[in-house]
């Protein structure tokens, strides 16, 4: 994120709203730019392809890696919502073990209702904010029709319960095709794990803002495995999650020093999300629901990409 931000910031490019989610040792971001001078779209065909190109070359990484991808948009995007097509195209549930794939202690079934001829997904696992909004984007995007859906949660745990079918009302009828159902479902729902130390920056936007913030971060060891950027008004207002080079918790005496050289003020360091251990189920809450279109919410020129995660 560190390179990718600089290098926008050389090309005359400003940052206002960015979000990048790590899953698997892939990086997937979708970024907000607009240009430095008029403050608006860059329209600039010519201009759009030496920043493509630019990316790209950063981007490139290990030669023995997936390789990387960069694209432009200028339609309305719906920034969760594309991170997860970005991931699912990517393969990012592959290679993976299921203790390595679940960290939100649940599980996923898939299996068939031949009397009723649906197939029927469970998932249950901790409850958190958009748990239900990254499981129904993976199901669409897989393809699948939902017919039926029950949703309950007793505050610390959450329960969902799908009936499907392919679009042409055929069954899940493979055992390979219900394993990548419930592969892919894990994934999105741990994209959005949020293990590491939270970062909060406030303070006044400014061209190259993002760029000098990594830069620091990376300089001190840390690296970002989420990342919530927006600008409102003026302000710049940032949420990462950060842990060191090796993966694990970052120490007390390097925060410190990254708020002394950010600023106290401008930095301040909140504890991730603490879920309590899940407690036993004691009532079922059925509830039926039908399944619309999921409207865009973002109209800034976009720019999204996805590489390995060093």
């Amino acid at each position: 994120m560190s390179e990718i931000s600089a290098l926008i910031a050389q090309m005359q490019c400003n940052v206002v709203a960015a979000e990048l989610w790590t899953h698997n040792m892939r990086a997937a971001c979708v970024l907000y730019i607009t240009d430095q001078v008029s403050n608006g779209p860059i329209e600039c065909h010519q201009r759009l392809k030496r920043i493509k190109e630019s990316l790209s070359n950063v981007l490139k990484g290990d030669q023995g890696s997936k390789s990387a991808r960069t694209d432009f948009s200028m339609s309305v995007t719906h920034t969760e919502r594309r991170l997860h097509q970005m991931m699912f195209a990517d393969r990012d549930y592959e290679g993976v073990s299921d203790d390595q794939m679940w960290d939100l202690d649940g599980k996923v079934t898939v299996e068939n209702c031949n009397e009723k001829g649906y197939s029927v997904v469970n998932i249950e696992c901790r409850n958190r904010p958009k748990f239900l909004f990254d499981t129904l984007c993976t199901l669409t995007d897989m393809e699948y029709v939902i017919f039926h859906g029950t949703i309950d949660t007793d505050g610390q745990r959450a329960y969902q319960e799908y009936y499907i079918r392919h679009i042409d009302g055929r069954t899940l009828d493979s055992e390979a095709e219900r394993r990548r159902v419930v592969l892919c479902l894990k994934a999105a729902i741990n994209r959005r794990s949020s293990e590491g130390l939270r970062l909060e920056l406030c303070t006044n936007d400014r061209v190259g803002l993002l760029s000098d913030v990594t830069r620091i971060f990376r300089e001190h060891g840390l690296s970002v495995i989420r990342a919530d950027v927006s600008t409102r008004d003026d302000k710049a207002c940032n949420v990462f999650y950060v842990r060191d080079a090796s993966g694990n918790q970052v120490d007390l005496k390097t925060i410190e020093a990254l708020r002394q050289e950010i600023g106290l003020a401008v930095l301040q360091v909140k504890e991730p999300l603490c879920l309590s251990k899940p407690l036993v189920r004691q009532s079922s809450l059925r509830s039926r629901f039908s399944f619309g279109s999921l409207r865009p919410s973002q109209v800034l020129h976009n720019l999204g990409f996805i590489r390995s995660s060093p």
